[in-house]
């Protein structure tokens, strides 16, 4: 049996970290996974902060400056744990049809919906991902659940990050994605291209983990670019 500890540790390299842990018979079911019979824990892994930053900047996948970078070093990581883990590993991007991520993540995770479409976590904020899921064969030990806890966005009285986008292109359960490309085309310099987006920089929670200026810089061009390609 594996604990979950060592996992971590494999991670830990990475800036990678365990971010919940689901047992077969609770994972909603994807064709991605339907029929397979070897499974029985799921390890969701993800970022909290910039924490993987400093290994993703160093990287080939980085320096090459081909497409989907994170997305080819996610997977080189992923499947090279998993090899030692005797598993295998799931990707959010992988389809269709697309494993659910999310509502993975909501069944093992402190995370909430919030008003600007993005999952908040009661600790990291709007600050976080879900990189990949590691399918195990066994189980492993040493797990801890997730602290029970409602959203924050319910003690937000204010909600200041509906209001701080320059465009307005968020209201409650609304993204105008047209006008936040529009704006980020128009002013590459402008603090959101710089420095990410700007209703996710106001929201209250987990300003310490607040992504590092060049990582933001990094999702704001993918996420131009990669809106310009779907155009």
């Amino acid at each position: 049996m594996t604990d979950i500890s060592e996992i971590q540790e494999l991670l830990k390299p990475h800036g990678l970290i365990v971010r919940g842990v689901l047992e077969a018979t609770d994972i909603e079911r994807a064709p991605i996974i339907d029929g397979d019979t070897d499974t029985r824990q799921l390890v969701l892994v993800g970022n909290a902060g910039s924490s993987m930053w400093a290994s993703f900047s160093v990287s080939s996948e980085y320096g090459d400056a081909l497409p989907h970078g994170l997305d080819r070093w996610s997977r080189r990581i992923g499947e090279d744990i998993a090899r030692q883990l005797d598993g295998r590993a799931l990707f959010p991007w992988e389809g269709p049809p697309y494993p659910p991520f999310l509502a993975w993540a909501k069944r093992v995770d402190q995370v909430f919906p919030s008003p600007v479409s993005m999952f908040i976590h009661g600790e990291y904020g709007l600050w976080h991902a879900y990189r990949f899921a590691l399918a195990l064969p066994g189980r492993c030990s040493g797990i801890i659940g997730a602290p029970d806890g409602d959203s924050p966005c319910l003690q937000c009285a204010d909600q200041p990050c509906l209001d701080a986008c320059p465009v307005d292109a968020f209201s409650v359960g609304n993204y105008r994605v047209g006008r936040c490309l529009d704006y980020l085309e128009a002013d590459e310099e402008s603090d959101c291209r710089q420095l990410g987006c700007a209703a996710r920089r106001a929201c209250p929670v987990g300003r310490s983990f607040t992504y590092q200026p060049d990582h933001a810089r990094f999702h704001m061009e993918a996420f131009v670019k990669s809106c310009l390609v779907k155009q």
